[in-house]
């Protein structure tokens, strides 16, 4: 698989296992969607909160364009129905990017600062964007423990469950 096409098929996972998240958690009660369970970001809404706040971190890293929040615990969305609409804009967005890369670009290099300091760095995207989308799968897997927890299931999200369902769908 080339680089091009390993970041793109990330992508496209990412996309899939948030709807799938995020379908999941609409049907949790308003007092179990913010309950306090002992995770870094505390709750569900927290947590799901983080993930689209460092989404538009790394992608206004990556892009230069879009907000990109100056807090990694911020809350950016009140509601699960406004938030959700924002992870589904942002993920056609990543979607949209990562299909627009190509091998000599991931190659490449990007500067950006960090959200807790004015260091600058400069580092190759290729580790950037996988320590994104692996960033992104921790904080799933928070959220998925919240969910067994809270309902006593969640979701298939494994990489090889969406590769196998995309296999069918192109056959």
């Amino acid at each position: 698989m080339t680089p091009t096409a390993h970041y793109r098929m990330f992508g496209h996972y990412n996309a899939w296992a948030n709807k799938r998240l995020y379908d999941a958690a609409a049907q949790l009660t308003p007092e179990q969607y913010r309950a306090d369970r002992g995770a870094f970001f505390k709750s569900v809404h927290g947590t799901l909160n983080h993930l689209l706040v460092t989404d538009r971190i790394w992608m206004q890293r990556f892009t230069g364009e879009g907000d990109a929040p100056n807090r990694l615990d911020a809350i950016l969305f009140e509601t699960f129905e406004t938030l959700r609409a924002a992870r589904e804009a942002e993920d056609r967005r990543i979607v949209d990017y990562v299909d627009r890369l190509d091998d000599a670009r991931i190659a490449g290099t990007i500067k950006y600062r960090r959200v807790s300091s004015s260091e600058q760095f400069e580092q190759q995207l290729a580790p950037a964007l996988a320590h994104w989308f692996n960033h992104q799968t921790h904080h799933r897997g928070h959220v998925h423990a919240m969910l067994t927890g809270l309902v006593g299931q969640a979701p298939e999200l494994d990489l090889l469950y969406f590769q196998r369902l995309s296999a069918k769908s192109a056959a």
